[in-house]
């Protein structure tokens, strides 16, 4: 297993311990190698022995604001004290631990960079990149959790998002990396379409004769998911007297058939889904408490394809290559790729999907798709000098910054902070790369990330 990390030490004390960590991590097998603070990159270990403004910047650098897993080391652990170790982890880190023997460290730091390789080779695995599209870091870090939830636990897991979003694609994910031995199925139930007078017999199954009509037993959802995965699609639209049923039998593994006497044995993972608001349904009496709390060991909340913009032309290849497996692939144009990434998708993913459908049906086999393949009823309705990026979503975000009572220095600032976080991202956290495609030199970038971090921490003090 070929395990690399980097280790750095912050603060004027502290050397002996981290060649004492140095030592273990490669006896257990790991590649130590230097950090490059300009272009920060990997998993890593920083053992600091003073706190200061300049550390969170440090760690927020060297961990590309979150999205580089490294390990902050506290020596001595007193300088946990407080919110420390809370302000350590916004700034970046995956974990804070403290020094006390060389040889625990070193345990601790060795398993958790060994479980974070497994979700990397996961991540890789076919199985993932064929059906969870996206490299944006909101998709990414989400599908990180997914993965490493659905291997290495049997948690029941509850997965929140707009309609459109992937959460049935995501339940067969979590059911695919599932390692249980000699899995079975997944079974799909959608609660929207349940019939109340029918639904026990969906769920329990039903014996010849249980009411009429039923003309031979039946097996409901809980005997064909037995051994492997059930997956509840729009649970929010379950009546409450089935999920007090559901509840009991999620609690005791085991259940009768309609119309019958004998009690049957279930074991299946659990994987629920809804658009709505679980919780504000709870406070209204629409949703158990008990079952709630049941169902969201693990919840994950999908965002929408508006918070995913750089998902938008990865999965309209995606979808493409779905549309035309075979002969030449055909591709997008420039000015079909800017009308996909200009253009709203009230439906996310789905409506995504559909409108390269629509694009499809008017190509004619040349090999590239053009503005001439957009439906008529579809084309945007350009304002000659209007700027290509600034289009309705821009607007509404001002507009709920204005409602919101912000003046024009606090949006222009704001607007700056985002700018300067995506470019930083998209250059893979190179300060230097990314101050030339804002147009500013990289001393006037560290300036500004200074001064946000300073900004942040006094509101911090003042809220507390």
């Amino acid at each position: 297993m070929n395990m690399v990390c980097w280790i750095h030490h912050w603060g004027q004390s502290g050397n002996n311990e981290k060649l004492a960590l140095t030592k273990g991590l490669e006896s257990c097998g790991l590649k130590l190698e230097p950090l490059d603070q300009k272009s920060p990159c990997g998993v890593g270990v920083c053992l600091f022995s003073e706190v200061s403004t300049e550390l969170c910047e440090f760690l927020q650098q060297v961990s590309r604001e979150g999205r580089e897993r490294m390990i902050a080391v506290a020596n001595p652990a007193e300088l946990l004290n407080g919110t420390v170790g809370w302000e350590i982890l916004q700034s970046g880190a995956s974990d804070v631990l403290v020094w006390s023997d060389p040889q625990r460290v070193v345990r601790q730091v060795h398993a958790r960079i060994k479980r974070w390789h497994l979700v990397d080779q996961l991540m890789e695995n076919p199985t993932v990149t064929g059906t969870a599209i996206g490299k944006s870091s909101a998709w990414r870090g989400i599908l990180r959790n997914i993965v490493e939830i659905a291997h290495f636990s049997n948690a029941p897991a509850l997965i929140l998002g707009e309609s459109g979003t992937g959460k049935e694609i995501i339940a067969n994910l979590i059911h695919q990396l599932d390692p249980r031995p000699n899995k079975r199925d997944l079974v799909i139930l959608d609660c929207s379409t349940l019939v109340p007078q029918l639904s026990g017999s969906e769920f329990f199954g039903h014996e010849r004769g249980a009411f009429t009509g039923a003309m031979s037993e039946r097996e409901g959802a809980f005997a064909m998911a037995n051994g492997g995965t059930l997956f509840l699609d729009e649970i929010g639209e379950l009546p409450l007297p089935m999920q007090a049923q559901l509840l009991r039998v999620i609690q005791e593994h085991s259940y009768k058939r309609v119309g019958g006497n004998i009690w049957r044995k279930t074991d299946f993972r659990l994987v629920c889904a809804t658009n709505r608001d679980l919780l504000e349904m709870v406070q209204r009496g629409e949703f158990r408490a008990d079952l709630y709390f049941r169902i969201a060991s693990f919840v994950c909340k999908l965002p929408p394809l508006r918070e995913r913009i750089e998902d938008v032309v990865p999965l309209a290849e995606h979808f493409l290559r779905q549309i035309h497996p075979a002969g030449e692939q055909p591709v997008f144009d420039n000015a079909v790729l800017n009308y996909l990434l200009r253009r709203e998708y009230p439906g996310n993913v789905r409506d995504l999907r559909q409108v390269v459908c629509r694009l499809m049906y008017r190509y004619t086999g040349d090999g590239m798709i053009t503005l001439g393949n957009v439906p008529p009823e579809e084309r945007v309705a350009q304002r000659h000098g209007q700027a290509a990026w600034s289009d309705l979503s821009f607007d509404r975000v001002i507009q709920r910054a204005v409602q919101f009572g912000l003046g024009l220095k606090e949006i222009g600032r704001a607007a700056e902070d985002a700018a300067i976080r995506i470019a930083t991202d998209e250059e893979g956290g190179n300060i230097q790369r990314a101050a030339r495609r804002l147009g500013v030199t990289d001393r006037a970038l560290q300036l500004r990330r200074a001064s946000k971090r300073q900004n942040d921490e006094d509101e911090s003090r003042t809220i507390g």
